[in-house]
């Protein structure tokens, strides 16, 4: 009867204060009277079981699961994750042992803080992760850029996704190493993301050919404005053109005219005539390739033009005289 007219506030504090005693500080209290030892020698009794209890948990659980995987990388991934979590309810369970009710909350604050700034990386990977799977700046498939490194998107996980690298360190061209690039999910935050096959799967591709002042530059130019037309089918250009229309909608894209062209300049060393087509984004070193062949067929027949390459010349002025030395001189 006393408890109904008991103020609401007394009820609630009642309450938490027998949660709290049913906890860790209850466990120690009956540790304390069932071995007449101290408060503060039965918090040690306490918690050296606790530590043993968990190791015991630990070795048992990883023999169970050690003989039912056979992947090296599952078994790394679970023995880690095991005993992240062994750690983490050890950590709470010590903290209801030392810590009153009041001083468990900071605790948690403060391990909540502890772990948002050691886990920074994690978490911001984490985040790069959900912007990927929701934002979709790349999938599976598509060839990509970030810090660098450029290759196609072979995996994307919760901290990281993978690349088969194209092109790097060792191969100049624009084809496959063999590697696999691992890059965190957080660098879609702080760096530069370059698609090269999101919507519109084809790129400006451009074949650089210089030849000399004293050739016929003009038959150069529609030499290899016949070669980049060949290049460049009708069909691909009209693909490419409903994928521009496709990807415009989403994207400010406008482009004019997607027809081959020759741009011209000059250059130290000749006249610099640049080829321009669409070509796939997979397949620029085959096109590279086939257009150099029908380039160098072509020049090949016509003795007015020669591609050039860096000369010094010197001029001389008034007559030049010659002396013959005697041997030994």
């Amino acid at each position: 009867m006393l408890a109904f007219f008991q103020d609401p506030g007394e009820i609630v504090q009642d309450a938490a204060d027998r949660a709290a005693s049913q906890g860790g500080s209850g466990l120690v209290e009956r540790i304390a009277d069932l071995l007449n030892v101290t408060h503060g020698h039965a918090q040690l009794i306490v918690t050296g079981g606790v530590i043993v209890i968990l190791i015991l948990v630990r070795w048992v659980v990883l023999s169970i699961v050690r003989r039912r995987i056979d992947d090296t990388s599952v078994w790394y991934r679970t023995r880690k994750l095991l005993s992240y979590s062994i750690t983490l309810v050890g950590l709470v369970v010590l903290a209801s042992i030392w810590l009153e009710a009041s001083g468990i909350a900071t605790y948690i604050g403060f391990l909540t803080a502890g772990l948002a700034i050691a886990l920074s990386d994690v978490l911001k990977n984490l985040a790069g992760w959900l912007f990927i799977v929701t934002r979709r700046p790349f999938r599976v498939g598509d060839r990509v850029e970030i810090q660098g490194r450029k290759g196609d998107v072979v995996d994307i996980r919760a901290f990281r996704f993978s690349l088969l690298e194209v092109a790097g360190d060792r191969i100049a061209a624009e084809q496959s190493t063999g590697r696999l690039l691992h890059v965190p999910n957080g660098l879609v935050f702080t760096e530069g993301l370059a698609n090269y096959t999101e919507g519109f799967s084809f790129i400006w591709y451009e074949i650089p050919v210089l030849v000399t002042f004293e050739s016929n530059w003009e038959e150069a130019q529609r030499i290899i404005q016949r070669v980049v037309e060949e290049l460049s089918p009708s069909k691909a250009e009209m693909r490419a053109m409903d994928q521009l229309r496709t990807t415009a909608e989403e994207y400010r894209i406008s482009y004019t005219h997607l027809t081959p062209t020759v741009y011209l300049t000059v250059k130290d060393s000749g006249v610099l005539l640049t080829g321009r087509l669409l070509v796939d984004a997979r397949r620029t070193r085959a096109v590279d390739q086939d257009a150099w062949k029908e380039i160098l067929r072509a020049f090949a027949a016509r003795p007015d033009i020669d591609l050039a390459y860096p000369t010094v010349r010197t001029y001389l002025e008034g007559p030049i005289r010659t002396q013959q030395l005697a041997p030994g001189d």
